[in-house]
């Protein structure tokens, strides 16, 4: 019985001791050959940003929740973890997103009257994960404020799609959509706040017998009944658009204009990336209570997530005193470096004593022309294969050499 207990308590102790270095559900870290990819794309990126004039900006991790879920952060507040902040008793917030943090920056902090270009990289934490996703994602994406012309969506969508080549990603899907046009045919409809709720949320699973049956027991024209039932399954390239404009062209002028921007920005993407696959979403209503204007997605084959998805979201900067026009994306840097295979290693095993100055001063010349240089440690195991060195600095007859390994 003795030696039964202690058994037990050995293995439940080993349990213990394994479980200590469980990491949450939809929570990862990065070791070393996976971390110098994502580094070496970010920086890549960061770069190209800058080229297209983005400044780079750093939001907080964490803020009074109040001012982080304002406007339309709403939306992400259950996927928001909170907090007391022991020095206030408010209540704070860690991010879930960046986007509407840089909304704020530059409504409240930048206050510019000319389009302002800003781009961020970092971490958001999330309550729960995305499909496919993380709960902590590395979040790198663009904004563009003060323009509200098709142009800015369009520069928008190009730079995307500039990241996904950078990337490496192949075989891309643009799915395009545009929430203009739900929102006309349901302000036509004269639908309640509930009715549309409930609505779009029949949209977003495209449940035609649900949607039908729901339709039915609305007092509507037939016409706009047609036109509500068919949106969600117009759907294909970019000739579904001339359908969808002979369906709702009775709707108004706000619909017409709607599928005008749509259909300019499928034509640019078609002429301008002839190797992407243009979508027509219609219906897409991702992101419905947030985004006020066109929609795009960018998917890989085999893929059901989007690898980058952005948009225009006009109202946010309301809440900060300034309603400024504004469209942009982003992306999980970490999806986006599966794409890219680890740098090859070049790296120096330096053998010699750091008390040796003529040894130091050989060392830092390898390291000022770039070079990856490790020094062997006293009583370490310095096995050059370990140490992923493929050459070493030796002193030979009196100077210090390199030899391959």
């Amino acid at each position: 019985m003795v030696i039964e207990a202690l058994t037990r308590a050995a293995k439940l102790t080993a349990t213990n001791r394994e479980e200590q270095w469980l990491l949450p559900d939809g929570v990862e870290e990065i070791l070393p050959e996976r971390a110098a990819v994502i580094e070496s794309l970010r920086r890549e990126l960061l770069d190209l940003f800058a080229s297209w004039g983005y400044q780079l900006v750093f939001p907080p991790l964490i803020e009074f929740l109040d001012s982080l879920l304002n406007g339309a952060g709403r939306d992400l507040e259950r996927e928001t973890f909170k907090l007391t902040d022991q020095k206030t008793g408010r209540l704070m917030g860690i991010r879930p997103d960046i986007t509407p943090q840089v909304a704020r920056i530059d409504a409240h902090s930048l206050r510019r009257s000319a389009p302002t270009r800003l781009c961020y990289c970092s971490t958001a934490v999330r309550t729960r994960a995305q499909p496919g996703g993380s709960r902590t994602p590395y979040q790198i994406g663009v904004e563009l404020f003060g323009h509200a012309g098709v142009q800015s969506d369009a520069e928008v969508i190009s730079l995307l799609l500039d990241v996904l080549q950078l990337a490496g990603a192949r075989d891309v899907t643009l799915d395009l959509g545009h929430v203009g046009i739900y929102r006309a045919l349901v302000r036509r409809a004269g639908l309640s706040s509930s009715d549309e709720a409930a609505l779009s949320d029949i949209y977003l699973r495209k449940a035609r017998d649900e949607l039908d049956a729901f339709l039915s027991e609305l007092s509507l024209t037939t016409e706009l009944r047609d036109a509500l039932a068919a949106l969600p399954w117009l759907v294909g390239d970019a000739s579904v658009l001339a359908t969808a404009r002979e369906w709702l062209a009775p709707f108004g002028e706000e619909l017409l204009v709607a599928l005008d921007e749509l259909a300019a920005l499928a034509s640019f993407v078609v002429a301008r990336y002839p190797n992407v696959h243009v979508h027509i979403d219609a219906g897409e209503l991702r992101g419905y209570h947030y985004h006020t204007g066109c929609l795009f997605a960018a998917y890989v084959e085999g893929s059901s997530e989007p690898l980058a998805k952005g948009g225009r979201y006009d109202h946010i900067g309301e809440v900060f005193g300034r309603a400024r026009p504004a469209t942009g994306f982003s992306a999980d840097l970490r999806l986006l470096a599966a794409y890219r295979s680890a740098p090859a290693v070049t790296a120096i095993l330096a053998e010699g004593d750091w008390l040796d100055a003529d040894f130091a001063e050989q060392v830092r010349r390898l390291r000022a022309d770039g070079e990856h240089v490790l020094v062997t440690l006293p009583g370490a195991d310095n096995d050059p294969s370990a140490l992923q060195c493929d050459r070493r600095l030796v002193l030979r007859a009196g100077s210090w050499t390199l030899e391959s390994l």
